[in-house]
Formats: structure tokens, sequence, C-alpha cells
């Protein structure tokens, strides 16, 4: 607990852990030159390493079991890649992003009203949890990708007879391609190192940009339905209410409203191109491994496929899952202005509130490039894409019903 409250910061309630998350494993540059030349240096060595993964595809492609393992590997790692690229090349608008998600939570934790204390103590507890139940699978995978050689190599006895016979070759942590013979045993050994080396920073990669984003996102949700209550309560009070008091809670919720479809727009531009790609590869690393687990005769290689593949699937449940949210919020807020005392009041505060009512009408949705919304249909089409089509169709219609 002591390790977990060094992770927060008073400037950020809701991003400090993630934000943190961010500057250890170089996403948020430093302001020092020479730290920043070092994480430069540190995500250059991953880049090499991800193109040498395709490299050895060439020299793989005759063994099937190794193909398939690597291109499975290898197109997450290219996610991985593109997160890190377009982070450092967008780092100003993800800054800004973070700085108007810190300052508006910070605007709403102000507030006396016990409600809406509640909903923000609420979504504060489960985005911890989230960040760091999603951390600790994601370095559970890694400890199993880095372990399983080892594992392999004491378990196998008709490996290990394989290898010291030279009839087999040594089970590599990431196949890659490495300029010198990885057959020898300190070739090897040094071939480990590096792939180690990146199995681990790219696992620091994918933990702090997609905590980071998914907290975004509940943050999106969050404020949508804080708006919603102080929307329920435009004409509270009613002893000191009048115009001028109606007015600045009128023009306060439209700035809100304005400021979040601003940057949810910002959010999505930077996620939206990752997302795309993502869903192609999750689709292929789906078939991939779901092959591999039907051809693998080892329980226990079996068990570390289907860790493999809960990990990789997770990642796209947990964006199509809160995309979900924040769009349902979004559709929901403009029920707020009807929630209120409304019709009690005269005809003109009934023209400004349909005003309110109308730009409330921009939901407020995320997607996967152009041509597709990041949503929990999307997800199962793309999960249960061998299932029958009205089977897909029946999970579609319980997920909109039930709104998760």
């Amino acid at each position: 607990m002591k390790l977990l409250e060094k992770l927060e910061d008073p400037d950020r309630p809701l991003l400090g852990p993630n934000v943190k998350a961010l500057k250890f494993w170089g996403l948020l540059l430093p302001e020092s030159r020479s730290k920043k030349y070092f994480y430069l240096f540190m995500h250059f060595a991953v880049t090499v390493f991800t193109a040498t993964e395709y490299i050895d595809v060439w020299f793989v492609k005759s063994d099937l079991a190794l193909l398939l393992n690597n291109l499975k590997i290898t197109m997450l790692a290219t996610v991985s890649v593109l997160k890190v690229t377009t982070f450092l090349l967008w780092q100003n608008a993800w800054r800004d992003l973070i700085g108007y998600v810190s300052r508006a939570d910070l605007e709403q934790r102000a507030t006396s009203d016990s409600r809406k204390l509640a909903l923000i103590n609420g979504f504060t507890g489960y985005c911890r949890k989230i960040t760091y139940y999603y951390w600790f699978l994601m370095y559970t995978t890694v400890a199993i990708v880095t372990v399983q050689p080892i594992f392999k190599f004491f378990s196998s006895a008709a490996y290990r007879l394989d290898v010291q016979s030279g009839n087999g070759t040594y089970l590599q942590v990431v196949s890659s391609w490495i300029p010198w013979d990885k057959n020898t045993l300190p070739g090897y050994l040094l071939a480990s190192i590096y792939q180690t080396y990146a199995a681990i920073y790219g696992g620091g990669w994918i933990t702090s940009f997609d905590t980071n984003a998914i907290v975004i996102m509940v943050f999106f949700r969050a404020e949508l339905e804080l708006l919603r209550i102080d929307c329920a309560a435009l004409f509270d009070d009613e002893k000191s209410f009048g115009d001028m008091a109606f007015m600045r809670r009128l023009k306060e919720c439209h700035r809100r409203h304005t400021e979040l479809v601003k940057y949810s727009r910002l959010f999505d531009s930077c996620l939206s191109p990752i997302m795309l790609l993502y869903m192609f590869v999750c689709s292929v690393m789906l078939c991939v491994t779901a092959y591999q687990i039907t051809i693998e005769t080892n329980p226990m290689e079996r068990f570390l496929m289907t860790e493999y593949l809960v990990f990789g699937v997770a990642q796209l449940f947990m964006y199509c899952w809160h995309s979900n949210d924040v769009l349902y919020a979004s559709q929901d807020l403009s029920r707020g202005p009807y929630e209120s005392a409304w019709w009690s009041r005269d005809v003109k505060y009934r023209k400004n509130l349909y005003i309110l009512v109308a730009q409330f009408n921009k939901v407020i949705v995320f997607s996967a490039g152009p041509f597709t919304k990041l949503t929990v249909a999307t997800f199962i089409r793309v999960s249960v894409v061998d299932c029958d089509p009205d089977v897909v169709d029946c999970l579609e219609s319980l997920c909109m019903r039930s709104r998760l």
C-alpha cells in the first residue's frame, strides 16, 4: 500500500499513477536533454528489435509452428511501436489532453454535493483497479514469455536431448533475427538478453499507454454523468433562484459540454488509427492462437498460449467496453435538462433549455479508423467472427438492452 501511495499525485487525483507510468517508461519525455535522448535511444532500440522480428519471418517460414508464433508476437509488437511513435509525434496533443482531464477533475472534486462526491470517488477507485489489474496481467504475460524457454528446457526431456545433441534449436524468448549464430550457447544467451529487454520494455509501453487511455475514457463517462446531475439541478434553490442564476448555470453546463466534445475529438484523433490497426491484429492473433491451441498436445503449452490469447483479447475488449460506456452516457445526457423542474418555469427558460439540449445532441463516440465505432458490438463481431450470424446478432442485442 505504501508503494501504491507513492504513485498518487495530488495535482492529478485521477491520472496520478498513469502519468507517472508514462514518465517512467519515457512516453512523456522529460525536460532534461540527456534524459530525453536516453529514452529516445531506448525507444529506438525496441523499434529496431521489432524490425528484426519481421526479418526473422523469412528464416522461419519453413517451420509452421515458429512462423505462427513469430507472426502472433510481431504483430502485437507492431501495435506497441505504433502507440509509442504516435504518442511521441503527438506529444503536445496528449499533454493538452492530460492537462484538461486533470483540470476538469479538480474542478468537480471541489463540490460539496454528496451525490457527486460519491460518484467521483467510485470512478477513481474503479480507475485504480483497472490500472493495477492491467499492469498485473501485462507483466504476468511478460514473465511467461521470458520464462517459457527455461521452463521448456527443464520440463521436456526430448527437447533437452535434441538441443544437446545438435538436432534441435534453442527456444527463443521472442523470435527475432540476430547477426550472429543463435544456436551456440554464448550467442543464444546474448540474444535472450536483448529479447528479454525488448519484451519488458515493450510491456511497459503497452501498460502505460493503454491504462492512460482507458482512464481518460472513464473520465469522459464520469464527466458526462456529473454534467447530467448538474443539468437536473438547473432550477434548484428556489429562494435564491433568478434569471442570473439560471443563465450562469446554463452557460457553465454548455461550456463543460463544449470542452468535452472538443477534447473527446482530440482523444479520438490520437487513438483511432491505433485501434484500426489493432482490430486487424486482434483478428489475426485470435485465428493464429486458436489454431496453435488445437494442434498443441502439451497441457502447459496450451495454458501459456491461452494466457497470451486472453491478454491480447483483453486489450481490445477494455477499449470497446469503456468506449461503449461513454457512448451511452453521451446519449443519456440529453435527459438531464428534462429531469429538472423545467415544466414549472416560464417559456423563456424553456427556450434557453432547448438550446442546451441541442448542444447535447452532439454524441461523443470513439472510432477505429473511418470504418467502425469502438463499441462492444464491434468487439463481438471481431472476436466471434466464426459464430453463426444469429448468435452474433443475439449477443449484440443483449449488450444494447443491458447497456452493460
